[in-house]
């Protein structure tokens, strides 16, 4: 199964987190297929920039967001919230 997740990078208590597209069998900071923008917590205002043409491209193939990255694809206004 193909998941739209969070790999995790930067430097010890400062992470940022890539939003990648990879099979769920692969380790969190494994290989993945393609990347499809950043989230960066510690800054502040919370940076998020995702290309959301390619989210709703790999969501339209099958591939599931985490409940984080669901949260992130809403507040930027990708996809629209479930009632």
């Amino acid at each position: 199964m193909v998941k739209i997740r969070l790999t995790r990078m930067g430097a010890k208590k400062a992470p940022f987190y890539r939003i990648v597209v990879m099979d769920s069998r692969k380790a969190r900071d494994g290989e993945y297929i393609e990347q499809i923008g950043f989230y960066n917590p510690v800054s502040d205002p919370k940076q998020i920039v995702i290309d959301g043409q390619k989210a709703q491209e790999w969501i339209a193939k099958g591939a599931q967001p985490t409940d984080t990255v669901l949260g992130l694809l809403i507040s930027q206004g990708i996809i629209e919230k479930k009632k």
